[in-house]
């Protein structure tokens, strides 16, 4: 079957893949990865970039030398070698991170690098980085994320008129943002400036997602209590299977790109600003599309349960279905 013939499928209803109905499953599973996230920050630090970190970095440019363990051994003798942290960036250059170095440390280093990577000394370059903007950009983006939160719930909640909505909708989002904090925990990637700017850039792309399934709820839940052929829940399901071909495609055509530029930084650029926020973007507009089907909408009908009128209309249908089953068995017997 092509997608096309299963997309008209699920939107006419003629198939319907259970979504809502097991929300149970969707929510142990979404509860899994979360928990392992909080023991992952719990007993492994995450990898933080000089950024964030504080200390001397040093780039060596124009080298055809690209063995690492040559910085590692001249930077050890100044901070040790477990905090030396060396990558290429690149074709021909290597990027040396340390611990803070004294003026003269510096440019012993220098000439160091020069020497062991047969370079003049004015093609290794320092910098000294201190943790204070480090500090200023995670306070800046915490900052940024509950203003964000705050005026988005409010947004969801006049837009849809249900506060179940907005609630399913942060919900998927806080879910998205910690299993992509997961994963770069679990793999032990840096987590730079461009990192955090992925991070709170994949916010928009999860509500993107989210709103448009939520929209096709709204538009088959709207007047549900005037009948008694479906549930809110049944109603709800058939919303998901009809934007699930479209969350589909939405979600493989901006992952390519992001997916290329990911692969292009790892494989020609080395470590650098392109791989960290190519990274982020993957792996949370991955989650994303993941979370707006299958955590986002069945948090709001079930909350949207709760409610009283929604609970009598259920009763209401599932007694009236009990009562017709029942009037067909008598009439075979």
């Amino acid at each position: 079957m092509s997608m096309y013939s299963l997309g008209n499928d699920l939107y006419s209803g003629k198939k319907s893949f259970n979504i809502i109905g097991k929300r149970k499953l969707w929510y142990s599973i979404a509860l899994f990865f979360i928990v392992v996230t909080a023991l992952l920050l719990a007993f492994k630090p995450i990898n933080l970039g000089i950024d964030f970190r504080g200390g001397s970095q040093f780039t060596i440019s124009g080298t055809q030398n690209m063995s690492q363990q040559d910085a590692i051994d001249i930077v050890a003798d100044y901070s040790g070698e477990d905090s030396a942290r060396v990558s290429e960036v690149g074709a021909n250059s290597i990027r040396v991170q340390t611990g803070e170095l004294t003026n003269e440390e510096t440019q012993e280093v220098r000439s160091g690098l020069a020497e062991a990577y047969n370079v003049p000394v004015e093609d290794v370059a320092s910098t000294f980085i201190g943790p204070t903007w480090g500090a200023d950009v995670s306070k800046q983006a915490a900052q940024s994320l509950v203003v964000f939160v705050v005026l988005i719930s409010v947004v969801l909640w006049i837009y849809f008129r249900t506060w179940t909505i907005a609630v399913g909708a942060i919900g998927a989002l806080l879910h998205d943002l910690l299993i992509t904090v997961g994963v770069y925990v679990a793999s032990g990637f840096e987590v730079t400036p461009a990192t955090v700017i992925g991070l709170l850039t994949i916010l928009g792309y999860s509500l993107y997602d989210t709103v448009v399934v939520f929209d096709k709820v709204r538009e088959n839940t709207k007047g549900f209590a005037e009948q008694e052929e479906y549930t809110y829940a049944e109603a709800a399901n058939l919303a998901v299977n009809q934007t699930l071909i479209r969350s589909i495609n939405t979600s493989v055509t901006g992952l390519l790109p992001v997916g290329a530029i990911l692969v292009i930084g790892i494989l020609f650029q080395g470590a650098g600003t392109l791989r960290d926020l190519s990274l982020a973007l993957f792996v949370g507009m991955l989650v994303s599309a993941i979370s707006s089907i299958f955590v986002a909408s069945p948090l709001a009908v079930t909350l949207g349960e709760r409610q009283q009128d929604i609970k009598e209309h259920t009763e209401r249908v599932l007694a009236r279905r009990e009562s017709a089953t029942a009037e067909k068995i008598e009439e075979k017997a």
